[in-house]
């Protein structure tokens, strides 16, 4: 693992490294943010998953996520989104290769020896931050848009791995959507049968979560019909799984609306995973 940058950050710090990933095949990219108090032991983990075109930096640098987690004692981890670099496979357009890694398992060439980003967030990547850094195995997962997405499918994925869980304004419903059924035949194949697992709305009603969750949806968002958000609202009333799911008036897609409601998220998982 090498240190890219460290700066101090509301009495903690805020770090960028990097290290050859086995998952994924190449050189990969983090960030990880610890507050003043893990200075004094080991301390619980929020995990954030950014969206489409995002790097480990988006969030970093416009969430504001680092003063609500010094204020409430947990480090956050941002990942990249997807392998970069010569002799990565891509795709001309935003949604598909770089920067669009969509949280899965790629089984289809050109994609498979290098988008393994299941195995690489769930897997690899967990065991190297809680090697190198005083974090707990109390995590929670959080996510915005595709983010969201993979946050709420890793976390059913993963039952136990993952004590708390909450998400922006994510992809809820990719298997129906423009904003899944691309990636998701891309990177899986054309049989659909592949893609329930790593839809949240159809996940939760084949896996559940055995917690409550905490969903943002901006009103004004102008992705609605790509998010799909009315899919997974449904789910979670059927399958009687405890939420809290709030459509925020009068707020985009933006990071504005995901640092406008930070600091309850950051609160959300500090109470689980240090109660």
């Amino acid at each position: 693992m090498k240190t890219i940058s460290e700066n101090k950050a509301f009495g903690g710090v805020q770090g960028v490294y990097s290290h050859d990933s086995e998952a994924c095949g190449c050189e990969m990219t983090f960030a990880v943010y610890l507050p003043p108090q893990a200075q004094e032991g080991p301390i619980p983990c929020l995990w954030y998953l950014s969206g489409l075109t995002c790097t480990h930096e988006n969030a970093m640098t416009k969430a504001g996520l680092q003063a609500h987690a010094a204020e409430f004692g947990i480090a956050i981890v941002f990942p990249d989104t997807s392998p970069r670099g010569e002799g990565i496979a891509n795709d001309e357009a935003y949604d598909l290769g770089q920067g669009a890694g969509f949280y899965v398992n790629a089984t289809q060439e050109p994609w498979s020896p290098h988008f393994q980003m299941e195995t690489y967030i769930a897997g690899e990547l967990r065991d190297l931050v809680t090697e190198n850094f005083p974090v707990t195995v109390h995590q929670g997962i959080t996510g915005h848009s595709m983010g969201g997405h993979g946050a709420l499918t890793l976390a059913m994925k993963y039952p136990g791995q993952y004590q708390s869980l909450s998400a922006f304004a994510p992809i809820s419903n990719p298997s129906s959507s423009d904003w899944g059924k691309k990636q998701l035949g891309a990177y899986l194949g054309t049989d659909e049968s592949l893609w329930r697992s790593h839809d949240a709305s159809l996940l939760l009603k084949d896996k559940g979560w055995v917690g409550d969750v905490l969903v943002d949806q901006g009103a004004d968002d102008q992705f609605l019909e790509l998010l799909r958000p009315a899919a997974l609202a449904t789910s979670l009333i059927e399958t009687g799984t405890a939420h809290c799911y709030r459509l925020q008036e009068g707020y985009d897609h933006s990071y504005y609306f995901v640092a406008s409601f930070a600091r309850d998220h950051v609160a959300w998982h500090a109470e689980r995973l240090k109660g």
